[in-house]
Order: structure tokens, then C-alpha cells, then sequence
């Protein structure tokens, strides 16, 4: 599964894998694909550091990518506190009264919420970048559209490839006139945020806007023979990110979580504002419900929502209560149901390449 950007950025295939999890960005790339963390979650340089201490001494010299949030528009002087002000009472009591209603016990006194996803906020995801240039990182995307000018040249000058998510062809120009050097084109079955077109539809669009500018497709890929169909409609490569969520590396996931991943369909998703603010593919639960809920308040806007539902959510993880539990994922999830090893889920992806282009070889007499 050689192409292009494949072989400038020295992978064996053209699968760029992306997950928060280290050891999965680690197994990615050592199964001779490109993994990519993400940084969303770090909260502390020294944690970002701690986990790309660990990801290089686990990739055998292989390279492997950086995935952070940045709004392209810096914002000058609004601090966490700021923000966290701007969060209504009535959403706050909401969120309490939800958690009450499914019993979900309090956090144990002094225990900090682990799910502080503060990434997007300008200077965190800063922060996060002036530890990632210490490292020989190959890639650099931002999954909230282009990156700053400055990143984007600092980047370049370290010798680090750009790439930013596109739900669009109108996104993707954008990110061309911006400078950077990949686009993925991301299709509504995606998990996390996505926009509203189909991976089918999206990525000949987006390959035909940005010519010659590299693209990824995503979104609702999981198997070989859609790697192919990537391929097939002008992608140089795939960016997989749910089907790593069931792996056995996945450590972080929790037992119920995982229960839960295995048993749903491709239908049990949903686009919700509850996570994040924005739309975002998740699992359908009774936490999105409520938030769709006529008589309920409106998800704020980013990063409020994300603020606003932290504790809650590190509550719900904790103490695993199955009705709320969810996390973002894409469609392909009614394809995830065993759990199983980083290494299987590549064997898999490659031999049904191999099925699909010996089928087409066949359909056109060339085999």
C-alpha cells in the first residue's frame, strides 16, 4: 500500500492511524503504518512529554505524527477562568441534575477531573507544540481547520509535514491557500467532529480542489477493500482513527466501554453538540438524549460545552455507568466487534486490499 506520501514520509503503507492512546500510535507505526497521537487531552507539557518519551522509545526509529486542536484566529488574553464564566447557571444545573437522575456518584474529595480536555484552548495547544518540536516529529495536523500562519512556517522550518481535517472542498481550498501540505478529507461517517458530506462524495471533491496537494480519506473506513475505494477515488493515503479504539493497546478504554463498542451497529451513532460544543459523531446514549431533549438547554458553543460536561464526564468513565457511557466514533463501529491486537487489525486491513485488487484486476482482465 505504497503511494506518494507513503514513501516521502518512509512507511510501508498509507495508513495513518489516529488515537489519544500512545501505545496504539506506537503499534501503528511499528506495524509499518503512521501513527498519529493526539494531543486534545494532554492538559501539562510534561505530560505530552512523558507520553512522546515513551511513543519514541516504542516506534524502532519509524516515523509518526502529533495531532492537536488549534482555531487558526488567535484570541489575545482570555484565560481558562474567563471562559469557565461565561458558562450559564442553568447549564451547570442541568448537567448536575442529569447526573443525578442515573445516580453517579461525586468524584472522591480532591480528585481532579481526568477528562479536562483543555487542547483546544490556544495556549495549551501552544504549549503542546513547544514540546512536540523537541522531538523528531514527521507530522503535524490540527483538526480545527488550518493551524496559525506562525505554526504553520515553524513547522516547515523543523521539517515537519502540515495537515488539517476537511469536511469540504471549501475547507480544503482554504487549507491550500493556508500552505499546508496534506488534507484530510473527512466524511460525515466519521467519528468525532465531521461535517455533513459522505466519504464517497467528499474525498474526489476535495482530490480535485487541492490537486496536487496530497489527500487522506476518512471517514467510515475500516476494511482493506475501503482502503482500496480510497485509493481508487484519488487519495494518496487513509486516516483511520475508531477502528483503534477496540485494539488490545487501547488500554485507557474502560471494560464497559469496550463491552459497549463490540455490541453496537453502524447505526448507533449520532452527531451531537453534548461532548465538545460542536458536531460530533458519538455513541448514542443517554447522555446525548438528554442534550436532544426539546425541553433541555442547547449544547453551548466550543469550548464552553467542553468545559461545562469535564467533570461529569470523568464521573460517568469512572464509575462506568453503562446508560451515559459513550465516547466519539464513527459509523465503522458496527464493524469493530472483536476486540484484538493493533498487528491483526493491520493483517486485516491488508489482505482485503490485496482481495479488492485482485478483484478489479480480474473484472479487468488483467488477471
Amino acid at each position: 500500500m505504497e503511494t506518494g506520501l507513503s514513501k516521502k514520509l518512509g512507511v510501508e503503507h498509507a495508513i495513518f492511524g489516529f488515537t489519544p492512546f500512545p501505545a496504539v500510535a506506537a503499534a501503528i507505526t511499528r506495524a509499518g503504518g503512521f501513527g498519529v497521537l493526539g494531543a486534545v487531552r494532554y492538559g501539562a507539557p510534561d505530560e505530552l512529554a512523558r507520553d512522546l518519551d515513551w511513543v519514541q522509545a516504542h516506534t524502532d526509529g519509524k516515523p509518526y505524527g502529533l495531532d492537536v486542536v488549534m482555531p487558526a484566529k488567535k484570541v489575545e488574553g482570555v484565560t481558562e477562568a474567563d471562559i469557565e464564566a461565561m458558562i450559564p447557571e442553568g447549564h451547570r444545573r442541568f448537567v448536575q441534575e442529569t447526573l443525578a437522575k442515573h445516580g453517579v456518584p461525586a468524584l472522591p474529595e480532591g480528585e481532579a477531573s481526568g477528562w479536562r480536555i483543555t487542547g483546544w484552548l490556544e495556549h495549551v495547544a501552544r504549549g503542546q507544540l513547544d514540546v512536540a518540536f523537541d522531538y523528531p516529529v514527521k507530522l503535524l495536523a490540527n483538526a480545527l481547520g488550518s493551524p496559525p500562519a506562525d505554526v504553520v512556517e515553524r513547522a516547515h522550518d523543523h521539517g515537519i509535514l502540515v495537515a488539517a481535517l476537511a469536511g469540504s472542498a471549501r475547507h480544503a481550498l482554504h487549507h491550500k491557500d493556508a500552505g499546508l501540505d496534506i488534507v484530510v478529507a473527512q466524511g460525515y461517517e466519521a467519528g468525532g467532529h465531521t461535517g455533513e458530506i459522505a466519504s464517497m462524495v467528499l474525498t474526489p471533491e476535495v482530490v480535485r480542489a487541492v490537486d496536487p496537494l496530497p489527500v487522506l480519506a476518512a471517514g467510515g473506513i475500516g476494511s482493506g477493500e475501503q482502503i482500496a475505494a480510497g485509493l481508487a477515488l484519488g487519495a494518496q493515503g487513509v486516516w483511520l482513527g475508531s477502528i483503534w479504539l477496540t485494539t488490545d493497546e487501547a488500554a485507557l478504554t474502560s471494560p464497559a466501554l469496550t463491552r459497549k463498542l463490540l455490541a453496537a451497529g453502524s447505526g448507533d451513532t449520532v452527531r451531537s453538540r453534548a461532548l465538545t460544543g460542536k458536531p460530533a459523531r458519538q455513541l448514542r446514549t443517554e447522555w446525548t438524549d438528554a442534550w436532544e431533549d426539546p425541553e433541555g438547554p442547547d449544547p453551548l458553543p466550543m469550548p464552553l460545552q467542553g468545559l461545562l460536561v469535564a467533570e461529569a464526564v470523568s464521573r460517568i468513565q469512572k464509575y462506568e455507568v453503562e446508560p451515559l457511557l459513550g465516547t466519539p466514533v464513527g459509523q465503522i463501529v458496527g464493524r469493530m466487534d472483536t476486540k484484538r491486537p493493533v498487528q491483526a487489525v493491520f493483517d486485516d486491513l491488508t489482505r482485503g486490499f490485496e482481495r479488492a485488487i485482485d478483484r478489479i484486476n480480474h473484472i479487468a482482465g488483467r488477471a
